[in-house]
């Protein structure tokens, strides 16, 4: 295995090995450019996955200590494990569903097109989909997106054919049960689905694209990636010109480091990104690494979220294939007529019998909620996936006393739901009971979810450096060498499941740090 010297200053420091992290790491090896890439998890094999929620929830997640306040639903219902992210090498990828959508184009100017929203703090991104489209298409043919490049899309299962035809009935056109980065064939090394359904859980098969048998790998055979696992990441340091220099950091067994680097991108979601600028601190930089604006932590989004589960009187088996198998995207349009500012996607969704007895409705234990779940094999669902308003104060900051094991302050996530986000989800709820009811359901359920998976904002994208945290490539307006290559800079939060933005921003970002460093402007 590849290992540079610590004191090796010519090297780019990668923070995290998610989508953003990992591509980013892997696209710059390939342009023969030495890459460390810090990640604070262990290093699993596909052997190692289980098909097991509960036991796979334990060995994937981040659990180290967070606090959710504000009025949001993981306030009350997961207030010290308010997001749903993965601490291993390949990040998130490991358990994400692998649905990949393009942003729209007007989702690029929310501002513009959405107009002044009370109490949002909408802007425009510095990027436009025209700068993005042909990244797009590279992450697509990178990740083996169905129905792009010419992959055969999957087989509809059960729980899709609900959602289809409902969606038909009630009279939505735009519904595909493509654009997912899931192997419908064999592809770069990679197995065909065979419709498991444990798309959550880390795919045994290696069908759902994850960087950490895909890009981390093909990086370890350029010979120009030194991997480290078990690596918590504690400060970010600078020279006296204000440009990193350095990131300290502690291994698996509690020994500090200091990696020496030329570049430093920072791609640790949008919890644990904000957190290590704002620990980052100096003389130079009193509130933070970077946040001169003082908007790092700012704008977090995480999507509108919601399930309605319909009951049917004949077996759905909605576990039978891939778990979210399928997308309405009628909704996703700009429509003020609707009383909200955005759009949202209706997604179909299962959820494994232990996941629904567990978040399916806490409050709710009784003859009612243990006669829904006996009809497990009798439900079909359908997710909301709305474009979250940004707020100033909904953010990331750090507790006043209480430390994590490593003495580092611990990440308060607040957030306080706009109105807008409440509207979108009472539009959604009213679509999804018909569109079910629409096919024989005789009975609805609502389950609202309370940890967050789709984590953005909080480093915001902006063209006035007063404004936001990075510019359009992820630089920091603060220090020139400091990056963000995750879904921190996103300055809206789309309506679109996050991945596919991230990964297109990061090869694109790749891009431009290589030209850079040739330039000798890095």
């Amino acid at each position: 295995m590849t290992q540079f010297d610590k004191s090796d200053d010519s090297v780019v420091v990668v923070i995290g090995s998610g989508a953003g992290g990992a591509t980013v790491a892997h696209e710059l090896c390939e342009k023969g450019i030495k890459v460390v890439v810090l990640e604070a998890g262990p290093r699993f094999t596909i052997d190692d996955f289980h098909n097991n929620e509960l036991a796979a929830y334990q060995q994937l997640t981040w659990a180290d200590k967070r606090y959710a306040t504000g009025d949001w639903p993981a306030a009350t219902l997961a207030p010290e494990g308010p997001n749903w992210i993965v601490k291993a090498v390949g990040g998130s990828t490991i358990h994400w569903n692998g649905l990949s959508f393009r942003a729209q184009p007007h989702e690029f100017k929310a501002r513009t097109v959405y107009g002044d929203v009370d109490g949002a703090s909408l802007a425009d991104w510095p990027i436009t989909y025209d700068d993005l489209d042909p990244y797009y298409s590279r992450a697509e043919d990178k990740m083996g997106v169905t129905g792009t490049h010419g992959i055969e899309r999957h087989p509809p299962n059960n729980n899709y054919k609900v959602l289809y035809n409902g969606a038909k009935r009630i009279g939505y056109k735009q519904i595909s049960n493509a654009r997912q980065a899931i192997n419908s064939e064999f592809r770069d090394g990679r197995g065909a689905c065979i419709q498991m359904g444990f798309c959550n859980q880390g795919c045994k098969m290696g069908a759902k694209w994850s960087t950490l048998y895909s890009e981390i790998p093909k990086a370890e055979e350029t010979g120009n990636l030194d991997l480290r696992s078990g690596c918590m990441v504690l400060r970010i340091e600078h020279d006296k010109a204000g440009k990193a220099n350095g990131v300290v950091y502690v291994d698996a067994d509690g020994v500090e480091h200091r990696q020496s680097a030329r570049v430093v991108c920072v791609a640790g979601n949008s919890i644990e990104t904000p957190r290590l600028l704002l620990n980052s601190n100096s003389s130079m930089f009193p509130d933070g690494l970077a946040n001169s604006s003082g908007e790092v932590g700012r704008n977090y989004t995480r999507h509108v979220g919601a399930i309605v589960f319909g009951e049917f009187d004949k077996p759905v088996n909605m576990h039978r294939g891939i778990t979210v198998p399928g997308t309405v995207f009628d909704e996703a349009r700009s429509d003020p007529s609707r009383g909200f500012a955005g759009g949202y996607l209706i997604e179909a969704v299962s959820l494994g019998l232990t996941n629904l007895a567990v978040v399916g409705d806490a409050s709710g234990w009784g003859k009612d909620y243990t006669s829904f779940l006996e009809k497990y094999s009798h439900l079909a669902g359908v997710l909301l996936n709305g474009e979250d308003m940004p707020r100033s104060q909904n953010g990331v900051t750090l507790h006043d006393t209480e430390r994590d094991q490593y003495g580092l302050p611990i990440p308060v996530i607040h957030v306080e739901e706009h109105d807008n986000d409440h509207a979108m989800s009472k539009h959604f709820k009213g679509q999804a009971e018909a569109l079910l009811g629409a096919v024989g359901a005789t009975k609805m359920h609502h389950v609202v979810t309370a940890a967050a998976t789709h984590n953005m904002g909080t480093c915001r994208m902006s063209a006035d450096a007063d404004k936001g945290v990075v510019d359009g490539f992820g630089r920091t307006h603060d220090v020139s060498n400091l990056f963000v290559s995750d879904g921190s800079q996103f300055t809206t939060a789309t309506a679109e499941n996050p991945t596919l933005t991230i990964v297109a921003l990061a090869i694109r970002q790749a891009e431009h740090i290589a030209a850079e460093m040739s330039a000798k402007n890095l």
